[in-house]
């Protein structure tokens, strides 16, 4: 498991590094709104040299999974995700590994579904499915995506 110090505020994103089975690893949340976050993934690619299809990892929200669900993919569209949108115009790329995370299909308006708050009944499964998606990043550092697919998806 990883330990990490408290977050900073750079490259666009509240960024903390650490260490994962001597990888060296930063989180990031960018701080951008969510159609720009390809913004702070681009800034933080050309700091690190980080070739995206290789050392990055995308943890998305996703309205056509179930509440809870995860499912990882090594590449694939934005799938009207805009902040995928985003990050895939900034990177070059739509070759990037990404977790998503299954917040349900809304019933009315999208953006207040999108950034609304769960019921508690929920917010227990979304809160496992993010500690799912956290450690199935870790199998993906640490062995490889084929893994972290056979054991999430």
């Amino acid at each position: 498991s990883l330990k990490l110090p408290s977050f900073r505020l750079k490259h666009m994103s509240l960024c903390v590094k650490g260490e994962l089975g001597g990888h060296s690893v930063l989180i990031m949340k960018p701080q951008t709104y969510m159609n720009n976050s390809g913004e702070s993934v681009r800034e933080v690619m050309d700091f690190y040299k980080l070739d995206p299809q290789q050392e990055i990892i995308i943890i998305a929200d996703d309205i056509s999974l179930d509440v809870g669900k995860i499912r990882i993919r090594a590449k694939g569209s934005a799938g009207g995700h805009n902040g995928l949108k985003s990050i895939i115009a900034h990177t070059g790329t739509q070759n990037f590994k990404r977790i998503k995370v299954g917040v349900g299909e809304n019933q009315g308006d999208l953006v207040n579904h999108v950034l609304g708050k769960f019921g508690s009944k929920e917010r227990e499964i979304v809160d496992e499915a993010v500690r799912n998606a956290a450690s199935a990043a870790e199998v993906m550092i640490l062995e490889n995506i084929e893994t972290a697919m056979n054991k999430y998806n």
